[in-house]
């Protein structure tokens, strides 16, 4: 078959679940992926002999249970949240249990109290943006019933809730991390939890303005109803693509790897398919790219089609990342100093506070790397005993800051940061040094190269105030529709984000399925 009702570019989960709803919809599709697998940037790959990596994320805390349901995913999770393990090099761990927090070992009777008070201010706050992301951003001058009702939703939320939350809410929106920290907590280990996981993956300091917009984002995902929970699935986050691929076979889609896409065929605004890499030409009225925006218009389509004034707005958009990647072979498990047996299985954060967090940061402002680095590990072969061999163990870690522009390049600053993470580590986790058969660091450029990401940012766009909602990618594409009629994005560069969360794929293919024009 050579003509078909919708072709999706890219099979990450994204492209995935479009490609399944619409299906579901009664769509005839076609995924086309460059790689020689599924899944993106959850796509697993042997960095080691013997050891494997299952990707980018190595945490589940965004997949929306209603796009699951919809699309039939047989993903299962325990039931049991995991922990998030703080250590500061004391010796003395804090362990938040359960959803975000509802519970805390390791802090006083007041502070756990303060916290409490925290988190449920910030998981209601959430909810109140979380109304936004099952459905297209609002249009600016084309504001549907839908749009209202959300709109008013949100209202009724706050004006329920009392004119003082309602003011709160205002006045937090665009706040700093750091200062509502110092409004709550007193201890430095919880703020500088709350400071990382609002600035990972962003380019922003706890200080930075705004910051606060990340964690609110974190805490709009939830597992199993639970705000702010996460977990690994049985089998490991190396069952994430093939979850989606079932699911998107089952529905009937047709899937192509090793296909890459040369370019999107599009005259006088309208698409018509595509060209691949060997000159096949495949037709479709319908266009899903659930790949990178800027790849998308910067080298798939004519610039001729989408305009100056588009194509600069899509040039402009910030998504240069700021995290390694950091994947080790160990021929043992690690031992962590303060950390309990019983949370090796969840995620251990290293953190003094939120001024380290802040430290770390300056330096990425004028394109150099942390040298006190902040990080979230996890063990992933403890879910998952195949990605190492009997009695080894395999480390996955989030480092941050590492620029993707690097003053003095990455091939002469990666020994260099990697020694760093390192000595980081054996801080941390005293002997885990000796016990190493191999690292792999992945800087942002490697991540760009790795998975085909401008910039190596794995939300496709920077997540910060001027780039989400009606700005997402840009405003004149916000919606999933773009100038060109026909095309439409599907990737974590389209509303609502990025993680592994398959809204902005799902949202796109059930816009596309209700005929909107806007």
């Amino acid at each position: 078959m050579t003509s078909f009702d919708a072709i999706v570019i890219g099979a990450g989960h994204n492209g995935l679940a479009a490609a399944t709803r619409l299906a579901k919809g009664g769509r005839r599709v076609l995924v086309l992926e460059a790689a020689n697998e599924p899944g993106g940037a959850t796509r697993g790959r042997e960095f080691a002999p013997g050891f494997r990596s299952a990707g980018l994320a190595h945490l589940v805390n965004r997949l929306d249970a209603e796009v699951a349901k919809d699309i039939g995913l047989d993903l299962k999770g325990d039931e049991t949240l995991l922990p998030t393990t703080v250590l500061d090099g004391s010796g003395k761990a804090i362990t938040l249990h359960g959803a975000y927090g509802e519970s805390i070992d390791g802090v006083s009777a007041d502070e756990q109290a303060a916290f409490a008070a925290m988190r449920k201010k910030l998981i209601f706050q959430a909810g109140i943006l979380k109304r936004f992301l099952r459905r297209p951003p609002p249009q600016i001058g084309a504001v549907s019933l839908g749009d209202l009702s959300t709109l008013a939703g949100a209202g009724l939320s706050l004006i329920r809730k009392g004119r003082s939350e309602g003011r709160d809410f205002l006045r937090m929106l665009l706040m700093n991390v750091a200062d509502l920290t110092d409004e709550y907590l007193t201890d430095d280990r919880l703020k500088g939890l709350l400071a990382f996981d609002a600035t990972l993956g962003i380019h922003l300091g706890p200080r930075s303005p705004t910051s606060l917009l990340g964690l609110y984002y974190r805490l709009t995902g939830d597992v199993a109803g639970r705000t702010g929970g996460q977990f690994v699935p049985v089998g490991g986050m190396a069952s994430i693509a093939p979850a989606f691929l079932r699911a998107a076979e089952k529905a009937g889609v047709t899937i192509r790897c090793a296909t890459p896409v040369a370019r999107i065929l599009a005259d006088r605004g309208r698409t018509s398919g595509v060209v691949l890499g060997d000159g096949t030409e495949i037709t479709a009225p319908v266009v899903v790219s659930a790949v990178h925006p800027q790849t998308t218009f910067l080298r798939l389509v004519d610039p001729a089609e989408s305009g100056t004034g588009f194509l600069r707005s899509v040039k402009n958009v910030r998504s240069h990342g700021n995290v390694a990647k950091l994947d080790l072979a160990l021929d043992r498990v690690p031992d962590f100093t303060g950390l309990p047996v019983e949370a090796r299985n969840g995620r251990i954060v290293l953190v003094r506070s939120k001024e380290q967090v802040e430290a770390a940061f300056n330096p990425a402002k004028y394109g150099e790397f942390s040298t006190d680095p902040v990080m979230e590990i996890t063990l992933p072969s403890l879910a998952d005993p195949l990605l190492a061999p009997a009695g080894a163990c395999t480390l996955s870690a989030l480092v941050q800051y590492a620029p993707y522009r690097l003053k003095a390049g990455w091939e002469n600053g990666k020994p260099a940061f990697l020694k760093i993470v390192l000595e980081t580590l054996e801080r941390h986790a005293p002997g885990i040094g000796k016990s190493i058969l191999a690292a792999n660091l992945m800087t942002p450029v490697d991540i760009e190269a790795e998975y085909n990401l401008p910039g190596g940012h794995w939300h496709h766009g920077e997540l910060q105030a001027d780039q989400l909602l009606v700005n997402r990618p840009t405003g004149a594409a916000s919606g999933y529709k773009t100038p060109i009629e026909g095309l439409y994005l599907a990737s974590a560069g389209a509303h609502p984000g990025g993680g592994i969360s398959g809204l902005p794929g799902w949202n796109a293919a059930r816009h596309i399925l209700s005929g909107a024009t806007a």
